[in-house]
């Protein structure tokens, strides 16, 4: 039989009537005559709960023991399934990251599969049993557990169908796959039925939260196809696959994300500043474009996105610490970016989103680009306003 990797959003496992309906569609697909592994996020807003419940202990509590808690979340999920599948006389065993061989970088919070190790996994298939797995997370070689950032779920669900030689990988949701922009912002918004994996990362980078940019890139890598798809109903979906070069001139979508800030090192700083998020352990990773400038010298700005930043403002006072007044940091900002395949070729989507902004009196504070991108960074009160603006405009 062929083995199906099924991932399972929080919001399709939200509560005890939804881990019902998911057991229900996992034994249909063994029905089918697959080999299901399911990967699952935590229940609902658990791991918001547990984050909060940890800052009430400690204001900047150790990245290692937020892993700890944090894991708990995508454990009970598992359990439960399980639960719910063997209740329904469907054999079925749950697995954490690291009872599955899920291998990752040393980086708490933030970490990354270096390899994965199926071997229980593949063992449980083989004795005909479903394979609950949690998303999420994993052990890193000095045998600690780590978590792979929000939407990591995705990214364990692709490895393991990489590291298992499955057909398919299936990543479930609460909407029919992805769509040109976010349908709570743009009533007109439509789903794309194809994506290339270079689009889709874009997006996934750029804040769109139904797949992880992890994940793409992994699935690129591996040539995994993935299936992007909503457990509660509907046969619409969005295969993400290789870019079949017929693609020409369009614009897939418009995205955005909020909680970023802008950082700014004086002239003289910009490479003590490199030194120094290098330095803290990973945290880094927070960063979402880090720029040079030659003119003033030696000038740097580094945008932040607080998503997998637990600590954010023990790092800010570690800056200040270090380079007092040489550092300024701009909080309340936004990005929204326009993806597609030849998006740059002439600079003509430029000077439309520019002339967007410009009716919206938005002023951008930073504008870049890349093959796949055009990005703006502006007052997060903008950002809502300047997705519709900007689909209305680019989106066919």
């Amino acid at each position: 039989m062929n083995i199906v990797v099924q991932k399972y959003g929080g919001s399709s496992v939200a509560d005890v009537e939804k881990i019902g309906r998911v057991a229900d569609r996992v034994a249909r697909t063994r029905e089918a005559g697959k080999r299901v592994v399911v990967v699952v996020s935590a229940m609902g807003d658990t791991t918001d709960e547990l984050l909060s419940l940890a800052k009430q202990v400690c204001e900047n509590p150790a990245r290692r023991e937020l892993d700890m808690l944090l894991t708990a979340g995508e454990r009970i999920s598992m359990a439960l399934l399980s639960m719910a599948l063997n209740a329904r006389g469907v054999p079925a065993v749950s697995f954490t990251g690291s009872q599955s061989g899920i291998i990752t970088t040393d980086t708490h919070s933030n970490a990354r599969i270096v390899e994965v190790r199926p071997f229980r996994v593949q063992e449980e298939l083989d004795r005909g049993k479903v394979v609950i797995v949690a998303g999420y997370q994993g052990v890193s070689l000095s045998k600690e557990v780590t978590t792979l950032g929000r939407g990591g779920s995705d990214t364990t669900a692709v490895a393991l169908a990489a590291a298992l030689g499955a057909e398919a990988c299936e990543i479930y949701s609460d909407v029919e796959g992805v769509y040109t922009a976010d349908p709570r912002l743009v009533r007109d918004a439509r789903r794309l039925a194809e994506l290339s994996y270079e689009e889709m990362q874009e997006l996934a980078e750029a804040g769109a939260k139904v797949l992880h940019a992890q994940a793409v890139e992994f699935a690129k890598e591996k040539g995994i196809a993935i299936h992007a798809r909503s457990t509660f109903g509907g046969s619409g979906e969005t295969k993400v696959q290789p870019l079949k070069g017929n693609e020409g001139l369009r614009i897939a979508g418009v995205t955005s994300e909020k909680g970023l800030a802008l950082l700014c090192a004086s002239p003289g700083s910009g490479a003590a500043l490199a030194e120094l998020l290098e330095h803290l352990d990973g945290r880094s990773s927070f960063g979402k474009q880090l720029l040079f400038d030659r003119e003033p010298a030696g000038s740097a700005s580094l945008v932040l996105s607080r998503e997998n930043l637990h600590d954010f403002d023990a790092v800010v006072a570690e800056l200040s610490a270090r380079f007092g007044g040489g550092v300024r940091i701009r909080p309340g900002l936004g990005a929204v970016s326009a993806i597609g395949a030849g998006i740059n070729a002439s600079f003509a989507n430029v000077r439309k989103v520019q002339a967007v902004l410009a009716s919206m009196e938005a002023e951008p504070l930073q504008l870049s680009t890349s093959s796949f991108r055009i990005s703006v960074l502006l007052e997060e009160h903008h950002v809502d306003e300047a997705v519709r603006r900007l689909h209305a405009e680019l989106v066919p």
